[in-house]
Formats: structure tokens, sequence, C-alpha cells
């Protein structure tokens, strides 16, 4: 028995290290992408971002917790853990269009909201574990965001806007 069984606190089927970990992940690879909207002085940056994939995070592994304890009960019903990933993705989407705005002809904040946006995907992936895949997500959205924005206003000589 365990000190949090001790005191009534249910066991993790994963390991807390492992929690801790995955959550840690989360927010530190969305602060990579938040830290560079922080730079740019954007509506949502370094705190929105970690805080989108934390959140993402524990939502995920919350549902497995409840998809393991599920399947534990004798007699226990199906467990669809889709669902709860899908509840944090619209969630999530719900952040990032509040980040887009429209006015005089202009939409401003896209960008943010695609970097709300990655950053839940990238909780989703700390919080089940794969950790590569959210470090793929991290790089890709940084070369995306931080590249191509060079590409648009010198290769491809455009006036610089507000993304």
């Amino acid at each position: 028995m365990t000190w949090f069984e001790g005191i009534g606190i249910a066991r993790t089927h994963i390991p807390e290290w492992e929690i801790a970990l995955r959550v840690l992940m989360a927010a530190l690879f969305a602060a990579a992408i938040g830290f560079e909207r922080e730079l740019k002085a954007r509506a949502a940056g370094l705190r929105t971002h970690m805080l989108t994939a934390l959140g993402a995070a524990l939502f995920t592994v919350i549902t497995f917790e409840i998809f393991y304890e599920v399947r534990t009960i004798e007699g226990g019903g199906n467990v669809d853990p889709i669902r709860i990933i899908e509840a944090v993705t619209a969630g999530v989407s719900f952040l990032a269009a509040g980040t887009i705005i429209h006015g005089r002809g202009q939409i401003q904040g896209l960008t943010t909201g695609a970097g709300i946006w990655i950053a839940g995907a990238i909780g989703v992936a700390c919080g089940s574990g794969y950790y590569v895949i959210a470090f793929f997500g991290v790089l890709l959205a940084l070369i995306i965001i931080v590249l191509l924005r060079w590409v648009e206003r010198h290769a491809l000589d455009t006036k610089p806007g507000p993304d």
C-alpha cells in the first residue's frame, strides 16, 4: 500500500513519475511555440500555450486512467477514450478561435490560433506518452512559424503583416 492509498487517494495505473514527466514535457514543448509568440508580442504567448498543452495532457492522462479503471471492473462497459480526446480538441479549438480577430477587412491571429491548436495536440501526444511525436510537432511548428515567416517577408518580397 502506498501513502496515496493510505489517505484515500486512488492509485494510478500509470506510474506517478511518468504522469509528472508527461505533463512536464507537454508544458515544455508548448513553451517553445509560446515563447516565439511572446517574442512577437501576440495575445496568446508563453503561458497560454503552456497551459493549453498542460490541460490537454492532463485530460489525456485522465482518459487513460479512466480507461484502465473501467476495464478492471467486472462486467465493465466499453470505454472509448477517443471521445475525451475529441472533447479536448473542441475545447482547444474554442480557445484558438478566440484569438482570431476580424475587422476592417483584415484577419489577425490565425497563426496564434493555429499555435494554440498545435499546443493542444502536443499536450495530447505527451499525455499519451508519445514524446517523439510531440517533439516532431514542435519542431515542424517552429519551422513553419519562424522560417516560413522569413520566406514570406524576404524571399517572396511581401509586406510584413500581423500573424
